[in-house]
């Protein structure tokens, strides 16, 4: 036990010191841009889940599109991904939500865990959205390799206006708190080789799939 302790608090010291260092901009929203959010030994596991891309078929805009194929940190995937379960427990931890809640003003009180790993190919793309709903907290943690810059999340002033795209790097996150003007989502474009990502959000109590939580009985004490 004292071993998993020390991880524990291995990886929650690096994911504290990333918030504390993080980028915080202002336009077209409030987001952050986090780097090297967890122990190098740790993003190199989650790089190399043993997870399958989602094949679009030619139908894309939105990830819902393709429920049946989405993986989460979740149910059996905890128990036979040793890296899944350590993320998921330091995002549930007390250190790390009253961080989150205390850099962004999300919050969390009484919200659950959801994390959702990502692997895109061609043929994907994400229509402009802005998580408003029953999402508080949005992450988009990101597995770039080298020539995968271009691969990041497109950020929008409203629906229609581009201002920018997030470099897609390596242990990095675009963080925000959704609202009504967070409007981001993913040009189409090629993608060479498989773009990997994890998506971290907290969800209320209205989240009606609650297969995809990580502790769907546990939601976060403050």
């Amino acid at each position: 036990m004292a071993g998993t302790a020390a991880v524990a608090n291995r990886i929650e010291d690096a994911m504290l010191a990333s918030f504390a260092a993080a980028e915080r901009r202002e336009t077209p929203y409030r987001n952050w841009r986090v780097a090297e959010l967890f122990p190098d030994r740790v993003a190199e596991a989650l790089a190399e889940l043993p997870f399958h891309a989602v094949d679009v078929h030619g139908v894309s805009g939105r990830r819902e599109l393709h429920n049946d194929q989405r993986s989460y940190f979740a149910g059996d995937v905890l128990a036979r991904n040793a890296v899944a379960r350590e993320v998921v427990e330091a995002f549930q931890s007390p250190r790390i939500v009253r961080a989150i809640m205390d850099h962004t003003g999300a919050r969390l009180a009484g919200t659950y865990l959801r994390i959702e790993y990502a692997i895109d190919i061609s043929g994907f793309w994400l229509e402009p959205h802005t998580d408003l709903g029953v999402k508080t907290y949005t992450m988009l943690y990101q597995l770039g390799r080298d020539g995968q810059e271009d691969l990041g999340t497109d950020v929008y002033a409203d629906r229609e206006t581009w201002v920018e795209r997030v470099p897609f790097g390596w242990n990095t996150a675009f963080v925000f708190v959704p609202s009504d003007n967070t409007w981001h989502g993913f040009e189409a474009r090629k993608i060479a080789r498989p773009r990997r990502s994890v998506i971290i959000n907290y969800v209320t109590d209205e989240w009606r799939a609650r297969e995809q939580l990580a502790f769907p009985n546990d939601p976060i004490a403050v």
